[in-house]
């Protein structure tokens, strides 16, 4: 059997509410010869009357009771689906999937996340957390639309790559150990450390700054869990590298934080697909971008 057309449906339904076939043709501005036309066909696809005519009353078989009931459903849907659809395509509501490091998670996304609850409440942000390798590969495939990642990252065909955030690293220290003002490679080398796993760009930044001094020291741990790593610092397992956001909390009253001699910084960038961009998608660029910020040391 063909595939029942929509109009067709909606033909037997507004006979089937205004009681003939020259109300529908009114109601749904067609002529009436194509009115008959459409319930000929539905009755030639069902095999079967679907409306009695008699005293210029028009009323559906029983048949046409059980298609009509189908046809009210299938069009609310149709209705339904259209006006989703719109709703998405005016930026109402839409759901946009995130990818960003657990680092970014932390602090950074919550800001955003919270002013966009309170200026789109229908927009659905989906969040993975992802190495910035990872993010870089599903924004290509298409499973994601944003990522937040580290730089810097070699261009990538069809992908926007925007500079976005840099953040200080400091040391974050137990706050019972003497330690001077700022902290340099050759001190916190001779100190238990706990740092990021080797997966992150941020575990090659710090092996970066001390390798320039020549110094190559062995995490006592290594973890991929930044609240994790402050919580280990508090309670004096070692000393840890991180990024410090301007507006992020202070830590536990146990932890101290010191800057870093030569200073090191963390830069993030925002990565989308290239080309037309839904305005859902435009709304979380937006409130991230807000969020750009750069912190320059004394």
């Amino acid at each position: 059997m063909r595939e029942i057309n929509l109009d067709r449906l909606r033909t037997l339904v507004a006979i089937a509410d205004l009681g003939s076939f020259a109300n529908a043709a009114r109601a749904l501005h067609l002529a009436p010869p194509t009115i008959s036309l459409h319930v000929a066909d539905l009755e030639a696809q069902v095999g079967a009357a679907l409306l009695t005519r008699t005293r210029g009353q028009v009323r559906p078989t029983a048949i046409g009771e059980t298609l009509l009931a189908r046809a009210r459903r299938l069009l609310a849907d149709a209705s339904q689906a259209l006006d989703d659809v719109q709703r998405q395509v005016q930026g109402l509501e839409g759901r946009v999937r995130l990818g960003a490091s657990t680092g970014a998670i932390a602090h950074l996304l919550p800001q955003a996340l919270e002013t966009l609850a309170r200026d789109h409440p229908r927009i659905d942000v989906q969040v993975a957390v992802l190495t910035s390798q990872e993010t870089l590969l599903r924004l290509a495939d298409g499973t994601l639309d944003v990522g937040l990642v580290a730089l810097p990252q070699p261009p990538t065909d069809g992908l926007v790559l925007r500079p976005w955030r840099r953040d200080p690293v400091l040391a974050f220290l137990p706050a019972s150990w003497q330690a001077p003002a700022r902290l340099t490679p050759a001190w916190l080398a001779e100190r238990p450390l706990i740092l990021n796993d080797a997966s992150t760009r941020l575990s090659r930044l710090t092996a970066e700054w001390f390798a320039a001094a020549g110094l190559n020291p062995r995490a006592r741990i290594q973890l991929n869990y930044n609240d994790a790593i402050k919580s280990l610092v508090a309670a004096g397992y070692g000393a840890t590298l991180l990024p410090h956001e301007a507006t992020a909390p202070q830590p536990d009253p146990r932890i101290a934080m010191r800057p870093l001699r030569p200073a090191l910084w963390r830069p993030l960038g925002i990565a989308h697909r290239a080309g037309d961009i839904e305005l859902a998608t435009r709304h979380v660029l937006d409130v991230l971008w807000a969020l750009r910020a750069a912190t320059i040391p004394a």
